[in-house]
């Protein structure tokens, strides 16, 4: 740029923050998802053999709230306040009665939730094993467990989770899983472990808290992409559901904030839900005990104290993030190289020793996110015209 600065990319996941850059994560986990279900990027193409699904583990009630329940054909019946909701009802999520609403319970399950997953993967593979008549220890001979998982927020600010759970042979996607090794022994185990999983809470307020996973689990076999038709769930559709939702956080769900808090006081001057005002309120108070301050709850208020990973996979499921943000950089480098005429992009020149040296041209510093006032400017000003306006009478008709 003129001003001595280099314009780099933010890497922000959050679609509020970057649309460019959260598209581009979301692309990549789309890909990332479809190798681990169709082979590719260095997963073999048998994967689609095994036994996969998709799973939706989600959280414990806190208090009635306002919902949409369907009934047969899609039909919308009443909520419990006797009013059928909109499906854009900015009710939809927040507590019949606030003031009995457990908004502490709430928090500080999201807290909890990512220790809650590392439980249930203990205990699904303790049930798998327990159905093959394998011991534990015997088990890691015969079969893997791999998954990738994203979290969402529902409308009431808690966590769930969405995940590709499949079994494989003992190093991974690129050996077969053994014959008893179905989708239905699986999903049975699931079920299972999910209901077993449980982590022990902290005492607050005389009250020893404890976590496990809603009643609502839906498990679901995955089919393969020749089922694209009907009702079958392909992995194509599995890949897409994931990806969208690896760019979203509490803001888009509750209408949180989609960045940290400094100060509490901060909330009085902000355009927010009252039920996620009181949900962000609430982690900071909790935040403010000694006992909790291993959470983190000030740091992670504006995600309703959940402070895991959005998205996660076991090491050999399919390839990584990295990787593919790598090859992308390669391929772009190569068609450079190809732009100006070249076979392949030329070595790094040398000093006659057989070792490569760098030419040192600038050192850079973080100056800052986003552009200045003039650079803002300046990008309006190139960005494409708008739809010619109407002429004012029209206008003062519409007006």
């Amino acid at each position: 740029m003129p001003a001595g600065h280099l314009l780099v990319r933010c890497g922000n996941r959050r679609t509020t923050r970057c649309a460019a850059c959260a598209e581009t994560y979301r692309r990549d986990t789309f890909h990332l998802i479809t190798a681990g279900l169709r082979g590719g990027k260095g997963t073999p193409e048998t994967v689609t053999s095994h036994p996969r699904v998709f799973a939706t583990f989600t959280a414990p009630s806190f208090g009635p709230v306002h919902n949409r329940p369907t009934g047969p054909g899609g039909s919308v019946r009443p909520c419990r306040c006797g009013k059928r909701h909109h499906q854009d009802d900015a009710a939809l999520g927040t507590p019949l009665d606030p003031d009995s609403y457990d908004y502490g319970a709430a928090v500080l399950w999201n807290a909890h939730a990512g220790m809650l997953w590392r439980r249930f993967t203990i205990y699904l593979r303790r049930e798998i094993a327990k159905r093959a008549g394998l011991s534990q220890r015997a088990f890691r001979h015969f079969a893997r467990v791999s998954f990738a998982k994203v979290a969402e927020y529902q409308k009431r600010g808690a966590v769930h989770f969405h995940a590709v759970i499949r079994l494989d042979g003992p190093t991974g996607g690129d050996s077969s899983p053994p014959a008893w090794a179905t989708a239905e022994l699986l999903a049975d185990a699931i079920k299972a472990a999910a209901g077993k999983a449980r982590v022990a809470g902290p005492v607050v307020d005389e009250r020893a808290h404890s976590f496990t996973f809603g009643r609502q689990l839906d498990v679901r076999t995955i089919h393969g992409p020749d089922f694209d038709g009907g009702q079958e769930l392909t992995d194509r559709a599995v890949a897409a559901y994931i990806a969208k939702y690896a760019t979203k956080g509490a803001e888009t769900a509750t209408g949180t904030l989609d960045r940290r808090l400094r100060f509490v006081a901060e909330l009085a001057q902000l355009d927010i839900s009252p039920h996620a005002e009181r949900m962000i309120r609430t982690a900071w108070a909790l935040g403010a005990r000694k006992d909790l301050a291993h959470l983190r709850l000030r740091a992670w208020a504006h995600m309703l104290g959940f402070r895991g990973h959005f998205s996660t996979k076991t090491r050999r499921y399919s390839t990584t993030l990295g990787a593919l943000r790598n090859a992308r950089a390669e391929w772009r480098r190569l068609q450079a190289a190809i732009a100006r005429g070249e076979n392949r992009p030329q070595p790094a020149d040398n000093n006659g020793s057989g070792e490569e040296t760098t030419l040192v041209l600038a050192h850079w510093s973080f100056v800052g996110t986003g552009l200045d006032p003039v650079e803002q400017w300046l990008s309006a000003s190139l960005a494409e015209p708008s739809t010619p306006a109407t002429t004012s009478a029209e206008g003062e008709d519409g007006l």
